[in-house]
């Protein structure tokens, strides 16, 4: 059929023209800008899948960007704190050559002081200069707030990490099963051959000993009051079991031998039950007449202690170290307990007598590393001493507790415990075992380590104070061995070593703690989200980069269809011509 009209071949060429065209332009598009997906209409499933990945891939760049922030905060602070470390090294060799009071004047042990006075200022200088843009990061504004402080048996809190969540508040409920204990060893009143309280009363040519009944102490501290009375009357004595006194009454006017000599006195003295009067002194002459002693009174009992049968020699080892003991026959309990005590801070081991309980042998510090180890090198052949020791070696035990029903990890007074969402260390009375709770409600340095705001992709470090009223433990704090404080070089010099020994052990437990943090859980993240972003990356570029290579093929393509649709387009416009041939 031949139409002028209606040109049907140059409508088809048009619409191919124009496919082409439009096939052209998105090639194009794409080769310029990179993207095969430039609209919604490009690929609409597409599309919402590259932005949702767009997304996850901005907010892992800022989570890489806040790892990276807090590393350098913590690097910071950690370099500050290591300032410090050494501070309190030379703190530490200044009270160590202090000690030395033998061969060090006066002037120099008051340059020390001198000394450690500017440390503990530039300790302070530290703690308050120490900031990351104007955020002061060791003056304690970044430790955790709580109650804490108002429990009585609570000495020392670290609360290094704590996940507060939704609420912003964690409750810390703390049960003790078993308090810690110390390393003991007793010796039984057997060992000891005990003597008998008793008292001489009179001249030294004639007196009346009054003497216990019964072995031990327990007759000490009994007064005598003497009162002279014209009765006419036998010399008598009665005692008030209130107030331990026993009262003589006799005559001293009466010509009889029962009202007035030591004989009378004797018999009188006598009828007190527990004990027993006898005629002594250098030429005892119980009818001669008696001499009361000045101010009419004296103590029963005086200095009486059990003592050794024979020699002992022994060996005691504790937690710090050992010492070997040489004592004669006649040694009191009280004379080894004090011997013992006086070298407790080399063994680490103290010592308590009474002639009830015996001798007692007990460690300074609590917890399974305390010791005592009773060696019995030599003892004569009347001694008791090893016969009667309920043990050669003890130790004590680490304290036993939940926190918020987690075991918790003990060590003498000490326990901790350290999950996801607490990480916290406490440090009791000794020796306690009462229960108690408290409530972190807020502080710590929050870092947002995640790509989404949620507390289980954030961490919360608790910094503590460094400040000298801040550092210490049980022992005392940091500020007090400054000038005329109770630990300086002068007032207390043991105790001065104690605190810093104290503090030195702390402000390394935070440096390592910050180190950790920093080693592991950002270390870990920046890689773990930097691997995460990458993978992100190129599941968003799979999606919506454009494939040169492909989209190279489809622009030749199209500008071949494009040139070959003009030219049959100009053909099929020439085709209504050849209708004029049929007119001629």
């Amino acid at each position: 059929m031949t139409r002028i009209n209606t040109n049907v071949s140059s409508l088809v060429a048009q619409n191919r023209l124009q496919a082409s065209n439009t096939d052209l332009q998105t090639a194009l598009t794409r080769l310029s800008t990179g993207l095969r997906i430039n609209s919604g209409a490009d690929d609409p499933a597409g599309l919402i899948a590259s932005e949702a990945l767009r997304s996850e891939i901005s907010s892992l760049n800022k989570a890489i960007s806040n790892t990276r922030r807090a590393s350098q905060i913590i690097s910071t602070a950690d370099s500050a704190l290591g300032e410090v470390s050494n501070l309190l090294n030379d703190i530490r060799g200044l009270v160590v050559e202090a000690a030395n009071s033998g061969a060090l004047s006066d002037e120099e042990i008051a340059a020390n002081q001198l000394q450690i006075d500017s440390s503990l200022e530039a300790i302070n200088r530290i703690a308050q200069t120490t900031t990351f843009q104007g955020r002061k990061l060791l003056d304690g504004s970044l430790d955790f707030v709580s109650s804490a402080n108002s429990v009585p048996s609570i000495v020392d809190v670290n609360i290094d990490q704590a996940n507060l969540g939704a609420t912003g508040q964690i409750d810390v409920d703390v049960k003790i099963s078993a308090a810690a204990t110390q390393a003991k060893i007793d010796v039984d009143p057997a060992a000891f051959a005990e003597a008998k309280s008793s008292v001489e009363i009179g001249t030294a040519a004639n007196s009346v000993t009054l003497t216990a009944d019964a072995n031990g102490s327990e007759f000490n501290d009994y007064t005598v009051v003497f009162d002279d009375q014209a009765t006419g009357a036998a010399a008598t004595a009665a005692l008030d079991t209130d107030t331990n006194i026993i009262t003589v009454t006799y005559d001293s006017t009466s010509g009889t031998s029962t009202h007035n000599d030591y004989d009378a006195i004797k018999t009188a003295l006598s009828t007190i039950t527990g004990f027993t009067a006898t005629n002594t002194g250098t030429a005892p002459d119980g009818t001669a007449a008696f001499t009361p002693p000045a101010g009419t009174l004296v103590t029963a009992g005086g200095a009486t202690a059990d003592v050794l049968a024979d020699k002992l020699v022994f060996q005691l080892n504790g937690t710090d170290g050992a010492e070997t003991f040489n004592f004669g026959a006649g040694t009191s309990g009280d004379q080894i307990a004090a011997a013992i005590n006086l070298v407790k801070d080399s063994t680490g081991v103290e010592a308590t007598y009474t002639s009830l309980t015996g001798l007692s042998f007990q460690s300074t510090a609590y917890g399974e590393n305390s010791l005592v180890n009773l060696e019995v090198i030599n003892e004569g052949t009347l001694g008791k001493f090893a016969a009667n020791m309920s043990a050669a070696r003890d130790t004590g035990t680490d304290i036993k507790a939940t926190i918020n029903g987690v075991e918790a990890n003990g060590k003498a007074n000490q326990f901790s415990i350290n999950t996801s969402t607490l990480d916290i260390s406490l440090s009791v009375s000794e020796g306690s075992s009462t229960a108690f709770n408290f409530s972190i409600t807020d502080g710590g340095a929050l870092f947002q380590l995640g790509p989404d705001v949620t507390t289980n992709q954030q961490a919360r470090m608790g910094i503590g104070s460094v400040s000298t009223g801040q550092l210490g433990g049980s022992s005392g704090r940091l500020y007090e061995l400054g000038s005329g404080q109770s630990k300086s070089l002068t007032n207390g010099i043991n105790e001065a070593a104690e605190v810093i020994d104290e503090v030195i052990a702390k402000v390394t437990g935070l440096r390592g703690r910050l180190g950790a943090f920093q080693a592991t859980t950002l270390a870990s993240n920046l890689v773990s989200l930097g691997e995460t972003s990458s993978n992100l990356q190129e599941a968003e570029s799979s999606i919506r980069d454009a494939d040169f290579a492909q989209e190279s093929a489809n622009l030749t393509r199209a500008q071949i269809l494009v040139q070959s649709g003009t030219n049959v387009l100009s053909l099929a416009n020439q085709n209504p011509q050849n209708v004029l041939s049929l007119l001629r």
